[in-house]
């Protein structure tokens, strides 16, 4: 039966199950399939059930996958509810999507073969050690996460198949070659061209600003004139690491430690073991009978490997004659454990053995002693230790000392700051997006800025930083968020403002200069000092000291000779005429080849997604919660 268990996909898709059934085991632990507990629906597709719990799973399964790849700053957007609710439909439709494809799948027929479920979970790293499949570690893995091999098995059999359906839509598309040398001859086409930057500068002075365009402008971007809400804090820190050196560990303390922490110091015995498995399936009786059989032959002198290929369940370690190599105790069934511990001597072999997985005859064909590290070899260890304990302890009760003088006396740090020998530090004004790095900490800004903390104007509780660093605070000065007046601001509204007109002017001279004709052009140009600089061959992602907003305008242009007017990144303008384009039609079979494949795949992505469209409509969903 575990042999059959050992088949899966070939090449790239077993990698797509792969990393299906990864983040199972990541993020829930694959025995989160098999609870069905009363539960009610979030949706229900074509009369079957996606219940609520399974929709709760997949919202922390896709949750916890964007907190560990973009940290916890993404934590932000999850406490903000209509994001949280938009988030959660999503799931909910991706789960839906899914429903579709698995009752596609199953009308189609589609199946698994045993062969391939077997090959997907030999390739699966969740039972491998070192790169290669370990059968003990697949055996604990599922009876860790509440697997059964049969229902595992059928889970596997049911992913697979949605995939099968899957791979036969993305295996059918394709783009034909003149699609793929278009686009490449079009990536790789090049132009010549004419190109001159026209600087707002030469403009500004004649720039020249009313009163009501000053208060217009103000006006329209007064957001812009905000102040952020700023704190100055007075706080008192403390840290395990300034009390380190206050320490010193002595021999008596550093033979306590070790004899205490030994464990830590000795390597466990270790226990190499074969066995015969004989499942019990659902007639436990006449597996017990098969397992004393064997037992029976095994007594009468018939050798152990030879007898666990012939009749071993675990086809796995059979093929090795019952091999499970070193095995980790705790980690198999605990009745399994138990009996390997009663071997005493290298051959012997245990009594039967019944466990979750059928009945076991084992031997014990390896054994490696534990070994204990001298004290010596790790006293200088030791005494770093004991040293960093005491400071620990001595931390914790100046936390305490802290908390309770920080209460006793609510207005002021002075006896908080005495009472351990650390002096107040007042920091600087400082807004929610321009913090000291000591307090850019989430429970710190969020007494910091508190509206009750600041008005009450009284010392924060022990605010814990992480384990080992603690401080207490309270506000020193308080400044609102406002919006500044017009003169406060005059001066960089004016500046704002003429750079925005100067630009304005610039462009339209540009564009001007774009609809004049050869002669009337050359005497505009030639009256601000403008040449336009020939470019030769221009790439489509650029060229150096070319703005790439000019490169962008410049591959819209379609006829010699055309020329267009852009506003750059920098403020200034641009004039850009196209010369020449320069076709390229030498093959590339290298760049082709990728260009083929990007486009197949992007092809397969739209057509996948119009497929699963296709089935929502005509498919009858109704989404009960989100």
């Amino acid at each position: 039966m575990l042999e059959r268990m050992r088949e899966g996909l070939q090449g790239p898709w077993a990698m797509i199950i792969v990393s299906l059934i990864v983040l199972s085991f990541v993020f829930a632990g694959v025995g989160s399939y098999l609870a069905t507990p009363v539960d009610t629906a979030a949706a229900k597709v074509n009369g079957e059930d996606i219940s609520a719990r399974s929709l709760d799973q997949a919202y922390q399964n896709e949750r916890a996958r964007l907190e560990s790849q973009f940290g916890e700053g993404i934590s932000s957007l999850f406490s903000n509810p209509e994001y949280l609710a938009n988030f959660r439909q999503g799931v909910l439709e991706r789960l839906v999507a899914d429903k579709l494809v698995e009752q596609k799948a199953q009308a189609l027929g589609l199946r698994v073969s045993d062969e391939q479920i077997k090959e997907t979970i030999l390739n699966m790293p969740e039972f491998q050690v070192g790169g290669v499949f370990n059968n003990e570690r697949y055996l604990a893995v599922l009876r860790q996460a509440g697997f059964q091999v049969d229902d595992f098995r059928n889970y596997m059999r049911n992913t697979m198949s949605k995939e099968q359906l899957s791979r036969a839509l993305v295996a059918t598309d394709f783009v034909v070659p003149t699609e793929v040398i278009t686009q490449l001859n079009l990536g790789r086409q090049t132009r010549d061209a004419k190109y001159a930057t026209i600087a707002v500068t030469k403009f500004l002075d004649s720039v020249e600003l009313t009163e009501d365009d000053i208060n217009n402008y103000y006006q329209t971007n007064i957001d812009s004139y905000d102040t952020e809400e700023q704190v100055s804090v007075d706080y008192v820190e403390l840290k395990v690491s300034d009390l380190v050196g206050g320490f010193t560990a002595t021999d008596e303390k550093i033979e306590e430690y070790y004899q205490f922490n030994i464990a830590n110091y000795r390597s466990e015995a270790q226990r190499r073991v074969s066995h015969i498995l004989i499942e019990s399936g659902e007639d436990a009786e006449a597996g017990e009978i098969k397992i004393a059989e064997v037992q029976a032959k095994l007594l009468s002198g018939e050798n152990f490997a030879d007898l666990a290929k012939e009749y071993s369940d675990d086809t796995f370690s059979a093929e090795n004659g019952g091999d499970l190599e070193f095995i980790t105790l705790g980690d198999l069934d605990p009745a399994f454990d138990e009996a390997v511990l009663a071997l005493e001597n290298v051959g012997d072999v245990s009594d039967i053995v019944k466990t979750d997985f059928g009945f076991h005859l084992i031997k014990l064909t390896e054994f490696i002693a534990e070994e204990v590290t001298p004290l010596e070899d790790v006293k200088a260890e030791i005494a770093q230790a004991v040293t960093l304990e005491m400071a620990t302890e001595e931390f914790f009760v100046q936390q305490q000392t802290m908390a309770e003088l920080a209460f006793e006396v609510p207005d002021s740090l002075e006896d908080v700051a005495s009472a351990i020998d650390k002096v107040i530090v007042t920091t600087p004004l400082f807004s929610a997006s321009n913090v000291p790095p000591v307090l850019n900490n989430g429970a710190v800004l969020a007494k910091a800025f508190s509206a009750e903390f600041i008005e009450e104007n009284m010392n924060s509780d022990v605010i814990e930083l992480n384990d080992e660093h603690v401080l207490v605070m309270r506000i020193a000065q308080h400044e609102p968020q406002r919006t500044r007046a017009l003169e406060e601001v005059r001066e960089q509204v004016e500046m704002s403002l003429k750079a925005q007109k100067s630009q304005e002017a610039a462009l339209a001279f540009a564009n001007q200069v774009v609809a004049a004709s050869g002669d009337e052009q050359a005497s505009l140009l030639a009256d601000q000092a403008i040449v336009l600089t020939e470019l030769s061959s221009v790439p489509r992602e650029g060229l150096e000291g070319v703005d790439t907003a000019a490169v962008e305008v410049l591959f819209t242009l379609s006829q010699s000779n055309a020329q267009a007017a852009v506003s750059l990144s920098t403020g200034d303008v641009a004039l850009v005429e196209l010369v020449t384009v320069n076709d390229v039609t030498t093959p590339d079979t290298e760049l082709g080849e990728q260009l083929r494949n990007r486009m197949t795949a992007q092809r397969s992505q739209n057509n996948y997604q119009a497929f699963i469209d296709a089935l929502i409509d005509d498919a009858e969903v109704v989404y009960l919660a989100n």
